[in-house]
């Protein structure tokens, strides 16, 4: 199904913007009031809306919009965020330079970051770094981009009002641009709004975090997306409530759903591969091959590929486990190899294993994002789920 979102969410309404009514309130209310901190950091989970949340607060504010809407100010200026072009409005994202070139600045990027967020303003990380076509390489936000924010918070505003940075995916400052973020916190230019958007609060350092005022996003109701997919995009409500569970409140990972679903399709083969060499390994050294061959086919994918893959992987454990435990009602993944049933699967995950099971995962995913050997780390997750699955 074709859709565009740029018309459904470059026009940054807030009432576009899916759930965080209570956000929302709080936002515009202390906006129309005048108590605007100059540190705040947006705290959720992918797909939750924390950034078209952090675009329509600084519309708000830059456009001196009343009500509780982007409307009733200044024309102009609204017009301008249609295109993401107000001049007091300011991005930082993380980057990464081509080989090797000089430091890049997010502005560098401008042209690409726009593009992104005329498609879709929920994407992730993973979206980004496949619009920089990166590759393997992982973005930072690096000293430079520090020193350059400091550079533009330092001239006047130029329709005269506040001017607004946004800092997506804070928590990839390096350890320089944080510090030197921080003294800028410490002591902000006049009349200016610093927004830190996050995945992960833990990985800011506490020093910036003291400095803000935190706002928390929550997942999005199924209901909130299920109407949205139904109402902008056509379909018809059942499916729509399907694509909203399998979803879990996150509206980017909705909107792939309702895509060509050939990634899910390519990792649905490798898990089911995976865990049928992992069956067969068992006193069986043609089946470890097997897995070491597995092992290098994943780890030569890009590092972001590697991290969805085994984050597709956590969900299908969790799902047989629920259907182990006869919650059907909150399965809904559907396995479409052949031969591959979940509810024949489903009894070989159950309280014995799984909590090992996640922690071989997620353990593999926190190294791969420190740049370990992933092939080395792979096949170490594969042997051991070899004795995780056989486990009684």
């Amino acid at each position: 199904m074709k859709f565009s979102l740029f018309d459904l969410y470059l026009r940054m309404q807030f009432s576009e913007i899916l759930g965080q009514e209570s956000i929302k309130n709080h936002l515009i209310q202390t906006a129309a009031e005048g108590r605007i901190p100059h540190a705040q950091l947006f705290v959720g989970p992918e797909g939750s809306g924390t950034l078209p949340m952090a675009i329509a607060y600084a519309q708000y504010i830059l456009c001196a919009n009343t009500g509780n809407e982007n409307s009733n100010g200044n024309a102009s200026c609204n017009l301008k965020f249609q295109n993401l072009v107000h001049p007091d409005l300011h991005f930082v994202y993380p980057t990464a330079s081509a080989g090797d070139s000089k430091p890049v600045l997010s502005s560098d990027f401008i042209t690409e970051w726009r593009a992104m967020l005329k498609e879709n303003m929920y994407a992730n990380l993973f979206d980004w770094y496949t619009a920089l076509e990166i590759g393997n390489k992982q973005g930072f936000i690096r000293v430079n981009e520090a020193q350059n924010i400091l550079k533009l918070l330092s001239l006047k505003a130029y329709e005269g009002g506040h001017k607004v940075m946004i800092i997506w995916m804070a928590d990839r400052m390096n350890p320089d641009a944080s510090n030197k973020l921080l003294k800028m916190l410490e002591e902000p230019p006049e009349k200016t709004v610093f927004i830190l958007i996050t995945e992960n609060e833990g990985d800011i350092i506490s020093t910036i975090r003291s400095r803000c005022q935190v706002l928390h996003f929550g997942p999005i109701a199924p209901e909130v997306i299920a109407a949205k997919l139904e109402q902008k995009l056509g379909f018809e409500i059942h499916a729509a409530m399907k694509i909203a569970h399998q979803a879990q409140g996150n509206f980017n990972r909705a909107l792939k759903l309702t895509q060509s679903n050939e990634e899910a399709l390519q990792f649905e083969q490798w898990f089911v591969q995976w865990v049928r060499a992992a069956f067969r390994a068992k006193g069986n050294a043609s089946s470890i091959l097997e897995l070491i061959t597995w092992s290098e086919t994943i780890a030569a994918l890009g590092r972001e590929t590697q991290k969805k893959f085994l984050d597709y992987c956590i969900e299908l454990f969790r799902q047989a486990l629920l259907l182990n435990f006869q919650t059907t009602e909150l399965v809904y993944m559907e396995p479409k190899i052949d031969k591959f049933k979940l509810e024949n699967f489903a009894p070989f995950v159950h309280g014995n294993n799984i909590q090992d099971i996640f922690t071989a995962l997620s353990e593999a995913i926190y190294h791969i994002e420190r740049n370990g050997n992933a092939k080395m780390i792979l096949t170490d997750m594969s042997i051991k789920l070899t004795r995780l699955i056989h486990k009684k």
